[in-house]
């Protein structure tokens, strides 16, 4: 393999790992929220929030918090413990399947992301958030070396699915 091929393949299985273990933590808050009970969220940022008022009553990102804590809903709950959950666990599938150098795989998992990259840019218009576009970013880097890995994959004499 040519020593930018291996690079691209390397960056490929590297960005794998990562999205495999940021499937993995997703899916795993959204059981969490999914079994903590209402009143545990806003509790928990009460008690993290206590000591740094108690120091700086104007402490903007402890007021963000609380304000946020307060006004999070069973609704919101529920929606987020569901979006995270399946989120993550499609994700995780995908990736597993990948790893696997499932041929079949690859067009499922540029299908997959390139949703999830439209859903954000979706999300982003309509409450402008940084972390979004960061994701974003990494998701099209994602989506680039998977198309390649796949290309790869397709013209190697002796990939057997």
């Amino acid at each position: 393999m040519l020593p930018a091929r291996k690079l691209l393949h390397d960056a490929f299985e590297a960005s794998l790992i990562f999205k495999g273990l940021f499937a993995l933590v997703e899916a795993a808050g959204g059981l969490a929220l999914l079994f903590l009970s209402h009143e545990a969220i806003p509790g928990f940022v009460h008690w993290v929030t206590t000591a740094e008022l108690s120091e700086d009553p104007t402490d903007i990102v402890a007021r963000a918090l609380l304000a946020w804590a307060d006004g999070f809903s069973v609704d919101a709950q529920s929606f987020l413990a569901l979006y995270l959950f399946s989120h993550g666990a499609i994700k995780l599938v995908i990736v597993i399947l990948l790893a696997r150098k499932r041929l079949w795989a690859y067009p499922l998992g540029l299908a997959v992301f390139s949703g999830f990259v439209v859903y954000q840019m979706y999300l982003y218009r309509l409450t402008p958030d940084l972390s979004l576009i960061f994701l974003t970013a990494l998701d099209i880097v994602v989506i680039a070396l998977t198309f390649i890995e796949y290309r790869r994959l397709k013209t190697a004499p002796d990939h057997r699915e």
